[in-house]
This record gives structure tokens, sequence and C-alpha cells, in this order.
């Protein structure tokens, strides 16, 4: 299970350089459920993505998902990623730590997207999301908010939509 909440960026940390990233594309094949390709530096994943089962959560609470990873092939990975509907997202990802295990992770987008900037962080459990306090670096809770979905953004032509 994915329990996440997603952010808008008040400053970006100093220094991105001192913390791990991963260079990512990712395409979406279908939506709702949500099953999505991608390519994290080497890696190559498939996930299926689903809210199949699940109590809904209170509006302005953590975006909850069933989900479920599969390692692809660089082979399979191209394929799929020909069958993709919408664009391909470009993405930098920051892996930064913060308390209690928990890792923000900073995306900075790329392509038609470029000059988006959103922190992501996933938790254990629905207590440690809910109770979450945020550092002063992010800003507006963007959990419940769908036109943040990495889905919704692959189907942009411009960063403009957004508004």
């Amino acid at each position: 299970m994915e329990i996440e909440r997603k952010y808008q960026v008040k400053a970006l940390p100093e220094n991105l350089s001192q913390y791990k990233s991963k260079t990512i594309e990712q395409g979406y094949l279908c939506h709702n459920p949500t099953i999505r390709i991608r390519k994290s530096n080497e890696d190559y994943i498939l996930t299926y993505k689903s809210k199949f089962g699940l109590e809904p959560v209170d509006e302005n609470g953590p975006s909850v998902n069933n989900e479920v990873e599969l390692p692809l092939t660089e082979e399979a990975y191209l394929n799929l990623r020909n069958k993709t509907d919408g664009n391909m997202v470009y993405k930098t990802r920051y892996l930064i730590p913060l308390w209690d295990g928990l890792v923000a992770e900073l995306d900075v987008f790329e392509g038609i997207l470029t000059g988006l900037i959103i922190v992501e962080v996933e938790f254990p459990d629905l207590k440690s999301a809910n109770i979450f306090q945020p550092p002063a670096w992010f800003g507006k809770d963007l959990s419940s908010d769908k036109r943040f979905t990495n889905y919704h953004l692959s189907k942009l032509s411009d960063l403009e939509e957004l508004c």
C-alpha cells in the first residue's frame, strides 16, 4: 500500500547535489486503475495502482493506493513506452532525508513541465501521514488536488494548463 502526501515547494533546500538522485521518465498505459511504466536511472518498472477495496480517506488526508511494482526488461519497457497515452513525464528526483526514517522525494520536472517542483513523502501508516508536520521549505498540501497527479501532468501540453 502507498500512503503519501504531496506538497508545493516554497524554497529549494540548499546544495541539492549533496543528495542521492534519480533520473526518471514515466508514462501511463491506463488510468483507473493506473498502470504506469517508469525508467528510474537504469531500472525499468511496471506499476499498478488502484483504490479498489480501500476505505475512503478524508479529503484533506493523504493519498492512499494499493500499489504493486514489477521489474521490466529494457526491451519490455521500450515496447510499452510506444503504447503510452499522453506525454512522457521527465524529472529528477532528489531523496532528502527527514526524520523518523521519512524521506522527502523532491521532483524537479523537465521538458514541457519545466518549472514545476513538487515534493512527496511516503508514510508507513495513516497515523504517521495524518500527524506529519512538514518542514518550513514545504508549501501547500496538494495531496487531494488531482491536477498534480503525474497521470494528469502527462496529459498537459504545457505547464500553463495547470492554472
